[in-house]
């Protein structure tokens, strides 16, 4: 019965979801949001988050009051006021627009595989976070992220790599959150050491 207890998701019973689909093992913590969207296994969401037509990956750790899916207004239009686009919330008389709503729930985010993002972060629609990403606390990111890279900053630019280029290509091609939970806690060792070089030799496909 423990190990049945430990393949259970946590969903702190404050949270408000809307049409998602939710993975193994995950916990969403208190007060938090999603609507629209898939959170991959092993995923966490803290506090006060909110997340709106994203694709979150497996293993992604997302700290408190972050903003994933920040929906924007019609600039284009001559009013960017929801009246245009919820006008049945002042007359009943007037039809929600509905492909103004199709179009922004077509406008994902994707964040890839274990990826971290910061305390109190904004991802704005329609970009793509990749694999291994850090997004500091506090950043705004407004373009694609790519994998295994560091950015911060209003709007977010890149801080630097996490590792070389031939490292970061050897972790997407040994791909270990892909792995059954069994075989990454039987190699919990080799990722608690701090050697990379040494993970990817081991485990870099032929």
């Amino acid at each position: 019965m423990k190990n049945a207890k430990l393949a259970e998701t946590f969903i702190d019973p404050s949270v408000r979801i809307r049409e998602c689909t939710i993975g193994q093992q995950c916990e969403i913590l208190g007060h938090s949001a999603m609507e629209y969207s898939s959170l991959g296994d092993f995923s966490y969401l803290g506090e006060y988050c909110t997340v709106a037509d994203a694709d979150i990956g497996r293993f992604v750790a997302i700290a408190s009051q972050v903003r994933i899916g920040a929906p924007n207004h019609p600039m284009q239009r001559a009013s960017q006021h929801r009246i245009t686009y919820c006008p049945e919330y002042y007359s009943c008389a007037a039809v929600r627009d509905h492909d103004f709503f199709t179009d922004r729930h077509a406008d994902k985010v994707v964040i890839g595989h274990d990826v971290w993002i910061g305390h109190g972060a904004i991802v704005l629609p329609g970009v793509t976070v990749g694999n291994g990403a850090v997004i500091a606390a506090g950043a705004v990111v407004s373009k694609d992220v790519a994998p295994y890279t560091i950015v911060g900053g209003v709007p977010a630019k890149v801080i630097r790599a996490r590792f070389s280029e031939s490292v970061a290509q050897q972790l997407q091609q040994i791909a270990w959150w892909e792995w059954p939970l069994e075989t990454v806690i039987e190699r919990l060792a080799d990722f608690q050491q701090d050697d990379i070089a040494a993970f990817c030799e081991k485990y870099a496909r032929g």
